[in-house]
This record gives C-alpha cells, sequence and structure tokens, in this order.
C-alpha cells in the first residue's frame, strides 16, 4: 500500500520589508558612505535586488547609481577577487 503524504497548509505571506530610505528620511544615500555601498553589494559583487534589499522603486534606483559612481570611483569592486 503506497504512503500517502500529508497535505500542508497555507503558508503565511512573507512579510513585506519597508524601504529603509522612506522609514528615515534624514538617510543619506552617496557613494562616499562606505558602510551604505558594503550593504547593497552582494558577495559576489552583484548590486542587492529590490525584493532582496527591501528598498522602494524610487530608492532602490538611487542606491544602483550611487553603486555605479562608487564602482567608477573604485571605491567599491566590480567583481570579488576569489569567490569560490
Amino acid at each position: 500500500m503506497p504512503v500517502r503524504k500529508k497535505r500542508k497548509g497555507p503558508k503565511k505571506p512573507a512579510r513585506k520589508k519597508k524601504c529603509r530610505f522612506c522609514m528615515n528620511p534624514t538617510m543619506e544615500i552617496s557613494y562616499k558612505n562606505e558602510k551604505m555601498v558594503q550593504r547593497y553589494i552582494s558577495d559576489r559583487g552583484k548590486i542587492v535586488a529590490k525584493r532582496v534589499s527591501g528598498n522602494c522603486a524610487k530608492h532602490q534606483r538611487m542606491v544602483a547609481r550611487e553603486l555605479k559612481i562608487a564602482r567608477f570611483l573604485a571605491l567599491a569592486p566590480f567583481i570579488r577577487e576569489h569567490y569560490r
């Protein structure tokens, strides 16, 4: 006789992340802010997605622009050296 799998109930919807910059308007988005730059770059050197970081569309565009400036000025890496 085959074993029946139990049905799992519906999952609770994941709590939506709030945009850090909308919550705290005094927070600065700048390529000079090293802590902010490192927070939004993944371990592979890519810009972290909006759904992962929790930013709204407006602030995600601003973060991406500042990260690209930081890369161009060699303040942030284009890629990590060894990520194996």
